[in-house]
């Protein structure tokens, strides 16, 4: 199954850079709903046929357009052009998140006896984690792969709850991804079954990249606590399962739970994950 791209046409506003495209819409038959893709081609993609790795990001409103972000942009159009000019080039795929459902869009697993306040779903509420994560490979990732000259070299990317997302498929779905990135993961809490998933699933052959801020929360000095003890607890799990120079860690000091946040760390990210 195919997907047809058109350009993007964007906002006067719009803060687009380079080749980005829009995906017919797509149905994630999970939320009985439809959301169109976007995806970043490299510069030197039209002139050349070699193929490229894949990078697949979830909150796809957020990477590449200040217009259509909720809170910022990652600016991730506008690194890929410059890593083009250090010979890093990829395809980069946003999935935009399913709104006011991305809490349980996102989550394989749900505690709400831990829930923190902000996240208010009804105790019995169903995770969806898994049926996104099963709609990420058999309905996006062909669709996008039958139309866009791919490597071997597909990786999953994603922060808060999206770097949660991102680290369960990589290690759900072993032969899939051959690198995660996750920027300030949502790993405790309601989300803390994530620890013994992984150690469950074992080593994938792959390179994890893992950062937090040393002020995701400026308001909420526990909630920033439990982050930063959440993103060490997983390093330290990820260390004990094996990962060693195939992990990298990345510790923020004041950075704050944010897109800006983000875009800051993507460029030295992304560059270990595609080494």
């Amino acid at each position: 199954m195919g997907v047809s791209w058109k350009p993007y046409e964007g906002e006067p506003r719009s803060t687009v850079v380079g080749d980005v495209r829009v995906s017919e819409p797509i149905e994630a038959d999970y939320f009985d709903l439809e959301r169109e893709l976007l995806v970043y081609l490299p510069p030197s993609y039209e002139d050349s046929d070699d193929t490229y790795p894949i990078v697949y990001m979830h909150d796809g409103q957020n990477l590449f357009d200040r217009e259509t972000s909720y809170d910022g942009e990652w600016r991730v159009d506008e690194t890929m052009e410059r890593l083009a000019a250090e010979g890093i080039e990829a395809i980069v795929v946003g999935i935009p998140n399913a709104g006011e459902q991305r809490p349980i869009e996102y989550a394989p697993f749900y505690d709400h006896t831990e829930a923190p306040d902000d996240v208010n779903l009804p105790d019995d509420v169903e995770p969806l984690g898994d049926a996104h994560a099963d709609w990420l490979l058999e309905t996006v990732r062909p669709a996008v792969e039958s139309t866009v000259r791919v490597s071997e070299v597909r990786g999953v990317f994603g922060s808060s709850m999206g770097g949660l997302i991102s680290l369960y498929s990589f290690f759900r779905d072993p032969e899939a991804f051959a690198f995660v990135g996750a920027m300030s993961p949502a790993v405790g809490g309601p989300w803390h079954e994530i620890f013994e998933f992984i150690e469950d699933a074992g080593y994938v052959d792959g390179r994890v990249y893992v950062d937090v801020g040393g002020d995701e929360f400026p308001d909420d000095s526990g909630r920033s606590a439990a982050f930063e003890s959440g993103a060490e607890r997983l390093v330290e799990t990820l260390e004990t399962m094996g990962y060693d120079e195939r992990l990298r860690y990345v510790y923020d000091e004041g950075a704050t739970h944010h897109e800006s946040a983000w875009a800051d760390r993507f460029p030295d990210a992304i560059r270990f994950l595609l080494e």
